[in-house]
């Protein structure tokens, strides 16, 4: 063992690099000097990226770099085993709609015609008791809603788009569509939106030309979803499949084009309900059909290169990924969210969180410690940062 003190640094991480998991914290735990060298992120990384929810993507970007990637490794086993708290951290009286998204230390949540900012509280990862933000304008019920840097962009039920300033009072209407806008989205200074009238419009968001419809999509079906690449060279939209048009199509942004048309087989009826890209090249899709898809248009476009179906026959609202390994699927039945694994076919944990009334999973949102699900009457947040490997407290 003595050699290992008179190593360089590039070396030794060479040495530890051919460890796992299990021998890292056996040596951790020889001397002081071991266990600061074992501690570094760059001894983790290698065995990081292998592990679901890690914060390391495919691409090997560090989505959590604040959190010790050795701790990260370590909640990764309460996720893959299941082991986690569950609690209801916020009721209301009506069924309602909800739709939920993290930013940072900030949980943005829908509901009916409002979208409130709650505080996420450090030690439980349950929410501060008042919202220290209200976003309103909308005559009826917000569908979905988007957070970017500096504003929240909100689509309703009274066919409106919303854009708040986040830090501020400023926010601007759009008169958008005829019926309800069911999706939006929001990169490179545009706005993308999708409705049950048939159509996708991209909009500008330039200083110059702020509100301007700059492309109406004719899509020939209602529009469900839609996701702009990180590319920003396109977007995909997800359409109720009710036609005899691909519910799932690829458009140019600055034509609006359409480039492609992804799978062949879709029966009718199986809308796409969400959708979320990984990379400007992989998305992944889900709707009625019961399946998660993950495209790749390097490969083929005419067919998926992996599909998972939900067991218990049932429409999948919601996914979310860790650009990585991991996927967490909201269903339409009994409040059940299911973790995957893509490198195996079959669901890892599942969790019900409706009880005794059944409720869909109407959006999902997870972070290195917790998953955020929400329901008809409730918001869950599932606990996986305050068990051992064992699952104990």
């Amino acid at each position: 063992m003595l050699f290992l003190y008179h190593l360089p640094d590039d070396i030794l991480y060479l040495v530890l690099s051919y460890l796992d998991c299990r021998a890292l914290n056996s040596l951790a735990q020889v001397c002081k000097k071991m266990y600061n060298f074992t501690s570094r992120d760059v001894v983790w990384k290698k065995i990081a990226k292998e592990c679901i929810n890690s914060g390391i993507t495919q691409q090997g970007r560090d989505i959590f770099p604040k959190i010790p990637l050795k701790d990260r490794v370590k909640i990764s086993q309460n996720w893959r085993r299941g082991h986690c708290r569950k609690e209801a951290v916020l009721k209301w009286k009506n069924n309602l709609l909800p739709w939920i998204q993290l930013d940072s230390d900030v949980m943005y949540l829908s509901q009916a015609a409002d979208i409130r900012a709650y505080q996420l509280r450090p030690d439980s990862g349950g929410l501060q008791r008042k919202p220290v933000a209200v976003y309103s304008g909308h005559w009826e019920d917000v569908c979905r809603f988007i957070v970017t840097e500096s504003h929240l962009i909100s689509a309703g039920v009274d066919g409106k788009i919303i854009l708040h300033q986040k830090q501020g009072s400023f926010s601007m209407e759009y008169s958008a569509h005829n019926q309800e806008v069911n999706c939006i989205d929001s990169k490179g200074g545009v706005i993308v939106s999708g409705s049950r009238d048939r159509t996708a419009r991209v909009w500008s968001l330039s200083s110059n030309r702020l509100g301007e419809c700059l492309h109406t999509i004719p899509t020939l079906d209602r529009v469900w979803s839609l996701a702009i690449s990180p590319s920003q060279s396109s977007f995909v939209t997800g359409t109720a499949c009710c036609g005899h048009v691909a519910p799932l199509r690829i458009w140019d942004m600055e034509s609006c084009q359409l480039l492609t048309c992804l799978g062949t087989d879709f029966l009718r009826g199986a809308g796409v309900l969400d959708i979320v890209y990984e990379s400007p090249s992989t998305l992944l899709s889900c709707g009625y059909d019961t399946y998660i898809r993950y495209w790749d248009v390097r490969a083929s476009t005419r067919k998926c290169v992996m599909e998972w179906e939900e067991p218990h026959d049932s429409a999948l609202y919601c996914i979310q990924s860790d650009s990585n390994h991991m996927i967490a699927s909201g269903s339409s039945y009994y409040g059940v969210v299911r973790l995957w694994d893509k490198r195996q076919t079959r669901c890892l944990q599942t969790f019900s969180l409706s009880s005794p009334t059944s409720s869909p999973v109407y959006c999902l949102r997870f972070n290195s410690t917790h998953l955020y699900a929400a329901l008809a009457s409730a918001l869950y947040a599932l606990d996986f940062k305050g068990l051992d490997s064992r699952g104990r407290k």
